[in-house]
This record gives C-alpha cells, structure tokens and sequence, in this order.
C-alpha cells in the first residue's frame, strides 16, 4: 500500500513593525491572509493582517511563523517574548493562557473592554457564533480588587457570556475557573 507523505505547510511570514508607542506583526504573505483569518489570527489593516503580540509568540513558538524585524534579521520566539515583556508586564501570562486555550483547540480573540483579556470561541463556532467565553488572565500571588471582576461578571452575564478567571500558577500551569453572579 502506498502512503502519501504529509504534507508540510510552509510557515507564515511576517515582519515586525516598531515604532515609539506599538510594536506589531504584520503579515507579508497577502496571498496567505485569508488562510489566517479563517483560522482566527489578526486583524485586517488596509490590505495586510496585523497579529497581536501573543498571536506573534505562539505562531513563532508552534513554528508556524518566521518573523524579520525592518532590517531582515530573524526575530525568534526568545527575542520576541523579550521585546513584549518589557513593554506590557501581562504579555507572557497572555501569551500562555492563548497557547493553552489554542492547543485545546479554541479559537481565541482579543477581549471587547469590561475588562477582559480575551473572547473565546467553541470549538467550531468563530465567525458562525458569537464568542460564548470571556477570559480574565492572573499570575498567582498578583492581587486583584473583586470591584471591578464583579462589574465585569454582571456585563458578561447580561450578554449571556460566561466569564472564566485563567490563573497562571507558579509553575506555570493554566488553571481555569468559571465565575458567575451569586446572591447572599
């Protein structure tokens, strides 16, 4: 019997675009957009796809990406997860609950305010439904006030979201707990 040899897609590529205030991924292979939106990475600027820093970090780290900074010099996952951790302190919490939530096969977007950190999709629901999960991210150990969770929680429910705390252990394992509104 013969067997085809799988087939290997060959990685996105991207370059990373700095200024002062932003640093972004954006998506160089226009034929290959479309392939990654579909899969729900980025978002679409003008004629190309711009990736979020964590989006960034775990194309690179699944070797789905190859990324060149504005001179054409590699930027590997190491560099990268250097570069976000100086400019956002959450980055690299955000970055392992997305590659937890990714590996289990969710499709995960960037939350929509109420203090959210992302908007998760059943499997098989982006761009059929709407998100049915709010993700909120924490380190172990970090303080937080309950206020404005609270807040958060009652606007989720009243938009019939579930809201979900992914707390970051210290060994860096993801655990998930669902919240939900109780009386007293």
């Amino acid at each position: 019997m013969d067997v085809a040899p799988e087939e290997k897609v060959q990685p996105f590529n991207a370059v990373l675009v700095e200024n002062d205030l932003t640093r972004t991924a954006i998506v160089v292979d226009r034929d290959r957009i479309a392939e990654l939106e579909d899969l729900g990475y980025g978002a679409k600027e003008a004629k190309s796809l711009a990736l979020r820093d964590y989006e960034t970090l775990y194309l690179l780290y699944a070797g789905k990406l190859t990324l060149k900074d504005k001179s054409g010099k590699d930027v590997d996952f190491e560099r990268l997860a250097e570069l976000t951790q100086r400019s956002a302190r959450d980055s690299w919490t955000k970055f392992m609950i997305y590659r937890d939530l990714r590996s289990r096969g969710y499709v995960v977007r960037e939350g929509f305010g109420f203090g959210t950190d992302l908007r998760v999709y059943e499997r098989g629901d982006f761009k059929k439904k709407p998100a049915q999960y709010v993700v909120f991210a924490l380190d172990e150990g970090i303080e937080k006030g309950m206020g404005d969770l609270q807040k958060s929680v009652k606007e989720m429910g009243r938009m019939g979201k579930e809201a979900i705390i992914a707390v970051i252990e210290r060994r860096g394992e993801v655990i998930y707990y669902k919240v939900s509104k109780a009386r007293f």
